[in-house]
């Protein structure tokens, strides 16, 4: 099949400028020409009537482990112009998983990744147990966009130490055993080793992730497993004791890149990510291959108090993720709760979501209509008007609605002109899309299409052209995937037509179309006017094309 895209301004991912009058012509699913008065030969042709074309999004930071096993069309990126996705981010995959190990591993994302327990045990296809033959099962079924699949740490660690993974640290034998199933993952095609150290990554009833168990020998052990390949990508979600010299560390034992999750800036300590940032350009300046991973998002939140994750990092919170939904009005109401709570939200911290910024939280939903005055507004002013402090309030007015209020936090990446200074850092990588993950509380799968509207035409924080080099040959670059991200003659045509002047995406609605009907979040797409992968159209006009091909492939080669 052939395709000549006529007359489109090529923004071919480099950073180098637009040329306008251009075509692109694609043979199968290649690449083959670029210029201007090609002829169309046979091929379909497509007026791009000055248009803009680039290549498909690169989206480094998705969870869509176990939506890919009921869902090939990977809802929503591909409409929102993603055309690869790297799954199994900070370690939490289904792969590995024996039979009896499934409740947990599904309780487990229930909690971490905010996902509905129904959903993962109605939808969840278990055709496999160990993660080469979760690879060939991705690769059997065929998906709309192109997939990279980590092999990820607390999923290893359940695999061989069952209960103990979240009780203590590993011994030799597990160690072992768990480096050999590194080794098998990365021979059969996994992108690298992923994991989360991150104190807000807690599993069923508020356990630490598997991952957080492990000591410095294990996670230098498997690391040195990934690297053992010759490729490979250590990607970890940091908490305080992995801080950046301790990964440059690891990133000159092992020789392979380390990218670092999630920088994201926090108005409370307004220098930390850039100190981070700065920690990484000196390890990169001394040869270590190391990237921080940051938003171009706010970080907001939906949330229910019966599922709070904004405040899931705080210690003092750990009590309520282990009380049942019946008990749980008397644990919030209960006044040495309270205190310990404001006593840790009192208390400076390295990392963690909910800060104390009652102005940034505000009531989205009541449940009780005779409620509907407090409605968009936050609780800050509402405890003001009370003259209560704000926690008490806002556990006392969610008790009284049965713990079924919609609230919504603005947690981290509120300041314009600090995350404009991050996303211009040439040491960092633009992601954290998190799409697949957290589908009650937000969606940012759109995160490309914002960067391109809202950060680059709007604010003028970077160049168009930069700005799709962040999203496109920038990530393939780092991953090392190849033929990807470019628009040039030999590159795969995963390519995204978009409208310069309009693109970006639209607000957040709720849908039902998980499996039973289960609701979530998602965008639409702005200005985007179609989307190719391997050379086939998966989306017109911002919409998935309803019958169109699965012309997505399992990315298992990848370059050293």
């Amino acid at each position: 099949m052939s395709v000549l895209i006529r007359n489109a301004r090529v923004i071919d991912g480099t950073g180098a400028p637009a040329e306008a009058c251009l075509d692109v012509r694609v043979d199968g699913d290649e690449i083959t020409a670029v210029g201007a008065g090609l002829d169309a030969g046979g091929a379909s042709v497509v007026d791009a009537d000055g248009l803009a074309l680039m290549p498909g999004i690169v989206d480094t930071h998705t969870h869509y482990d176990a939506q890919i096993t009921w869902d090939a069309d990977l809802t929503p990126s591909p409409a929102l112009g993603v055309t690869t996705a790297v799954i199994g981010n900070c370690g939490f995959t289904i792969a590995p998983c024996r039979e009896a190990d499934r409740d947990l591993v599904m309780r487990n994302l229930t909690q971490v990744e905010g996902m509905s327990i129904e959903v993962l045990r109605g939808g969840i296809r278990w055709d496999f147990e160990t993660v080469p033959e979760y690879l060939d099962m991705i690769a059997a079924g065929r998906t709309r966009i192109n997939v990279a699949a980590f092999v990820g740490h607390s999923a290893v660690r359940t695999y061989v130490m069952k209960d103990a993974a979240v009780e203590r640290a590993a011994n030799d034998d597990e160690i072992a055993e768990m480096r050999r199933i590194v080794a098998d993952a990365m021979a059969a095609g996994a992108i690298g080793f992923s994991t989360s150290t991150a104190p807000q990554h807690n599993g069923d009833g508020g356990v630490p992730m598997p991952s957080r168990l492990a000591d410095d020998r294990e996670l230098a052990a498997l690391v040195g497993a990934m690297a053992e390949s010759g490729r490979g990508v250590f990607m970890l979600t940091k908490g305080n004791r992995t801080d950046v010299p301790y990964l440059e560390e690891l990133a000159a034992a092992a020789g392979r890149p380390v990218m670092i999750a999630a920088l994201l800036h926090n108005s409370t300590n307004p220098t930390g990510t850039f100190d981070e940032l700065e920690q990484i350009a000196a390890a990169r300046a001394r040869g270590r291959e190391l990237w921080g991973q940051v938003s171009c998002c706010p970080l907001t939140m939906d949330f229910t108090i019966a599922s709070a994750y904004p405040f899931e990092s705080l210690k003092a919170w750990a009590p309520a993720m282990k009380t049942g939904r019946d008990a749980l009005p008397g644990l919030l109401a209960d006044s040495a709760f309270r205190d310990a709570v404001k006593a840790e939200l009192a208390e400076p911290a390295g990392v963690r979501l909910f800060n104390g910024e009652w102005e940034k939280l505000e009531i989205v939903e009541v449940a009780r209509a005779a409620n509907a005055a407090v409605e968009g507004r936050t609780i800050a002013e509402l405890a003001a008007e009370a003259g209560a402090q704000p926690l008490d309030w806002m556990l006392d007015f969610a008790i009284g609605e049965g713990l079924e209020t919609v609230f919504t936090a603005v947690l981290l990446n509120s300041d314009v002109d600090a995350v404009g200074r991050m996303i211009r850092d040439p040491n960092a990588s633009v992601a954290l899309s998190d799409a697949g993950a957290h589908l009650t509380f937000f969606c940012d799968a759109g995160f490309g299409l914002h960067l391109m509207g809202h950060w680059s035409r709007d604010l003028g924080v970077l160049p168009l052209e930069a700005a799709v080099r962040e999203l496109t040959a920038k990530p393939a670059e780092i991953f090392r995937i190849p033929g990807r991200g470019r628009v040039a003659p030999g590159y795969k045509a995963d390519l995204l037509l978009f409208d310069p002047d309009t693109v970006g995406r639209g607000p957040k609605r709720r849908v039902f179309d998980l499996p039973g009907g289960a609701p979530r979040l998602t965008t639409d797409a702005v200005g985007v006017e179609g989307v190719w992968v391997n050379g086939r159209q998966i989306a017109d006009a911002g919409e998935a094309l309803d019958g169109a091909p699965m012309p997505g492939r399992l990315l298992r080669y990848f370059n050293p």
